[in-house]
């Protein structure tokens, strides 16, 4: 009997040992893993930011293209009104040269 009761302590004391083993590297597991975890989350974000400056980068860059075009169209515009307002002042003086000469 003193047998038995001395084989259970025993087996119930390495029992209890490797329960309390696996207990720490189980835990040592879930914090390596939340570690992991974090510095994924952490790497997505940068590469998020980093995405995000290159977006506004390039929208900064359109925007001074579309800027640059409507100059242009502006200064094209006015080009033309200044043709057309010198055509117009050109046939106003010939209408008054055939008027004075129709006197």
């Amino acid at each position: 009997m003193k047998k038995i009761a001395v084989s259970l302590v025993l087996a119930a004391s390495l029992g209890l040992a490797a329960c309390s083993g696996a207990e720490e590297a189980t835990t040592d597991t879930a914090a390596e893993t939340t570690e992991a975890v974090e510095a994924g989350a952490d790497a997505a974000i940068e590469g998020a930011d980093a995405a995000a400056a290159g977006a506004a980068a390039t929208a900064t860059d359109a925007a001074a293209t579309a800027t640059d075009a409507a100059a242009t169209a502006t200064d094209a515009a006015a080009t033309a009104t200044d043709a057309k307002a010198g055509e117009m002042a050109a046939t106003a003086k010939e209408a008054v040269k055939t008027e004075e000469a129709a006197k």
